[in-house]
């Protein structure tokens, strides 16, 4: 500490992240599906996820220390934006289908790292899709097809 003032590093993180990982394990554990309609089940991604992340914040509570550096001019509004574009894309990814909320959610974020709108809109549509069918055709996990149905 700093005065009052708090001096974030590596290890707060770490610490962090393993509390946020065992609330997932908690929460992931208890999933259970009606019926099998995927082999794995769906509590196997949140329990996987919560390893990794478990595990990275092991190693940065371990190993780190480090003071973090601020923020340079900008990346606050930039980090707020996507963040913003990723709350909007997770209660419109339902209604809207992955192929057409993944080409609007791209688009925020693509300019938030500099990308043209051109760019941002091509790699979101090219993303949308192959999320899709490698999800949906592949994979045979059921996607939400949204306003695009009909197409789908």
């Amino acid at each position: 500490m700093t005065g009052s003032r708090v001096v974030l590093n590596d290890r707060l993180l770490g610490t962090a992240a393993l509390a946020f990982a065992a609330v997932m394990a908690w929460q992931g554990y208890g999933l259970e599906a009606p019926f099998a309609y995927e082999p794995v089940g769906p509590r196997a991604f949140p329990m996987l996820l919560s390893l990794i992340i478990g595990l990275c914040g092991l190693w940065l509570a371990v190993k780190g220390g480090n003071p973090v550096e601020p923020a340079a001019p900008g990346v606050k509004g930039r980090v707020f934006a996507v963040a913003a574009a990723l709350a909007v894309y997770a209660f419109l990814f339902q209604w809207l289908g992955v192929v057409f909320a993944t080409f609007l959610m791209s688009l925020p974020v693509g300019r938030a790292f500099g990308g043209s709108w051109f760019k941002s809109g091509a790699a979101g549509l090219v993303l949308g899709v192959a999320v899709f069918l490698l999800f949906d055709k592949v994979l045979d996990v059921v996607l939400p097809t949204g306003l695009l149905g009909g197409l789908l």
